[in-house]
């Protein structure tokens, strides 16, 4: 029988994970290079912080285990500097955007990865697909039972998460007419979406084993729900997220995963209730930030009364500032607004196209969003 040990962590601290698209400075499409990319970085070493994708115009950059978002974002700038120095010399940069507005994924070469090899012979059309990317943000969890009781509250967030980072309204060429397109071609996978609501980490492991005995799964890393534990991080993950380009959103996403689960925590220490909405309703709240993105109404209760998205948020900004003080990142988490005036790159996009801008010239301003972005953590690195 499959028991999963959970790895506690002290505190919440936090690690961040932002899949990124290589791409031509000049064209705007996506460049299958990861692979060239990364050997040459490391002398074909594996980089303890860039790693491979499922596709060759796709790879990874991760942090270690750090205390605040600034201190991610740092460190996810460092690492991206490193690597654009070989991108810049081949005329290539980077974009993180859920879906890339205009390149095909049909012949896209897959890594030669035996894990990502696997997945596409197993899950075919699905996977194929599969040219797309985003942010996980991890958050340490201090016990087992909190770590269920953490997902199963912080789903109910989900769909501000998504809103805030929705970034792919186009896909093949065409606007999609949704905030994030990446949401759907996600869900084309199996073992993916809302997590159910279980029980303790007793129900959860007898989820595991169940899975793993009709053969659904062969570990817990191919359960890819919206938000799930981490046993082996001794974290709750929060995988809803878009790719965002500009890692100072990023780090507005993290810090409200940060405090969302110091509160959550708190609450639990206290004894204080907190009532779960049904899955129907956080399936249907996930759909309309798909579609509506920072626009949405949310279903609020069960008499099927609805709340703007942006209302939910700026209450959830101020449940959460004692604790974002507390834990060293007030200025990310009001940034959440700004974001909010600005529009999120799903609007941006859009916007950029109706001032007559074409998707390759769009895609060369998320670039330049790019790089203005780790600038700004390298010049605070070094100050």
């Amino acid at each position: 029988m499959l028991r999963v040990e959970f790895n506690s962590s002290a505190g919440q601290s936090i690690g961040v994970e932002v899949e990124y698209g290589i791409v031509s400075r000049d064209t705007g499409e996506l460049i299958p290079v990861s692979s060239e990319i990364l050997d040459e970085l490391t002398g074909g070493t594996e980089h303890p912080k860039a790693k491979n994708e499922l596709f060759q115009p796709s790879l990874e950059v991760i942090t270690g285990i750090c205390s605040t978002p600034a201190e991610a974002m740092a460190d996810l700038a460092s690492t991206v500097a490193e690597i654009q120095p070989l991108l810049r010399k081949r005329d290539l940069g980077l974009v993180s955007t859920g879906t890339h507005p205009f390149s095909h994924w049909d012949g896209v070469p897959v890594t030669p990865n035996p894990r990502y090899l696997q997945l596409i012979d197993t899950m075919q059309w699905p996977a194929q697909r599969l040219l797309i990317h985003g942010i996980h943000v991890h958050v340490g969890i201090r016990s087992p039972e909190k770590a269920i009781i953490t997902t199963n509250v912080a789903a109910m967030y989900l769909p501000i998460f998504l809103a805030l980072s929705a970034s792919s309204p186009y896909w093949l060429g065409r606007d999609t007419g949704l905030a994030s397109a990446r949401t759907k071609i996600f869900e084309g996978l199996p073992t993916t979406g809302i997590p159910p609501q279980l029980s303790g980490w007793n129900a959860f492991n007898d989820l595991l084993d169940t899975l793993v005995h009709a053969g659904t799964i062969e570990t817990v890393r191919e359960v890819w729900w919206d938000i799930r534990p981490h046993p082996d991080f001794g974290t709750v993950e929060f995988r809803m997220c878009d790719g965002m380009t500009d890692l100072r959103e990023v780090a507005t996403v993290a810090a409200l995963a940060q405090c969302l689960v110091a509160w959550i925590d708190d609450w639990v220490d206290n004894e204080r209730p907190i009532k779960l909405l049904p899955e129907w309703m956080l399936r249907d709240n996930k759909w309309r930030a798909c579609r509506k993105g920072i626009d949405a109404h949310l279903i609020i209760d069960e008499k099927g009364t609805t709340q703007p998205l942006v209302e939910r948020l700026e209450s959830l900004i101020e449940l959460l500032m004692p604790y974002a003080i507390e834990l060293g990142c007030t200025e990310e988490l009001l940034r959440a607004g700004q974001i909010v005036q600005r529009g999120p790159s799903y609007i941006r996009q859009r916007q950029l196209v109706a001032d007559g801008k074409t998707l390759p010239e769009v895609v060369n301003e998320l670039v330049e969003e790019t790089d203005e972005g780790v600038a700004a953590y390298l010049t605070q690195e070094e100050a």
